[in-house]
């Protein structure tokens, strides 16, 4: 695994690359902002520090979304706050770890945040279709009997999940997780509030059924 550590407490980078190196991750530093956007495409995993001397981390998080929606950002920080959690992961991070911590679970965080990168890549393209809702994969559209449905980036990630389980359950972690990158309290009601709006705008109240306590699922199976 190819990581981009960027961190500007020289003990901190020094005691952290041999460990990681140990491990057998390929480690380039950086103590700064400066140069990280092109760093992007040669890396898998960014570890990024919020405490910059030239940028805020939540900033240029953001930055680095807007040139990569691949690589994976895990944001290493002392700043445990559960807002400043909150801010970290919507700027773009797929995981938040509060210094001090332990290096195996660190790996193991950038082992799991690049396997989802992963399979999300590999799922399928296309188009599917049920009751005459057809989800366009590559185009990002809904269509209702041939008509456009508008639909806001999270709704549409949302209904192609449930279609893409092809009428088994989609479980509401699975959701948040792809979705919103975590699950406190606001993304679970959040979910529930997604899933009533598309059936509104579908038209199709009995398109997507609720498995309580477990997730979602369709009414049948997509062709």
């Amino acid at each position: 695994m190819r990581v981009l550590l960027v961190e500007d407490d020289d003990p901190v980078a020094e005691a952290l690359i041999p460990a990681l190196t140990r491990r057998g991750l390929s480690v380039r530093r950086l103590p700064s902002a400066a140069g990280v956007l092109d760093a992007v495409p040669e890396v898998e995993v960014i570890l990024l520090d919020l405490t910059l001397p030239d940028v805020d981390g939540v900033v240029l998080c953001r930055q680095i979304r807007e040139v990569s929606g691949d690589v994976a950002v895990i944001m290493v920080t002392a700043r445990g706050e559960v807002n400043d959690r909150i801010l970290g992961l919507g700027s773009g991070a797929d995981d938040y770890v509060v210094k001090p911590y332990n290096v195996d679970e660190l790996v193991a965080r950038m082992q799991a945040v690049r396997r989802r990168r992963t399979d999300r890549a590999a799922r399928p393209s296309g188009s599917t279709e049920l009751d005459g809702v057809r989800v366009d994969l590559d185009r990002h559209e809904v269509t209702v009997d041939g008509r456009p449905v508008a639909l806001s980036r999270k709704e549409f990630q949302v209904l192609a999940l449930i279609f893409g389980a092809r009428g088994a359950v989609c479980g509401r972690e699975l959701i948040l997780d792809e979705v919103w990158g975590h699950a406190s309290a606001a993304e679970n009601r959040s979910l529930d509030v997604h899933v009533a709006t598309l059936r509104t705008k579908l038209g199709r109240p009995e398109l997507i059924k609720t498995v309580r306590g477990v997730g979602y699922r369709l009414s049948g199976q997509p062709g």
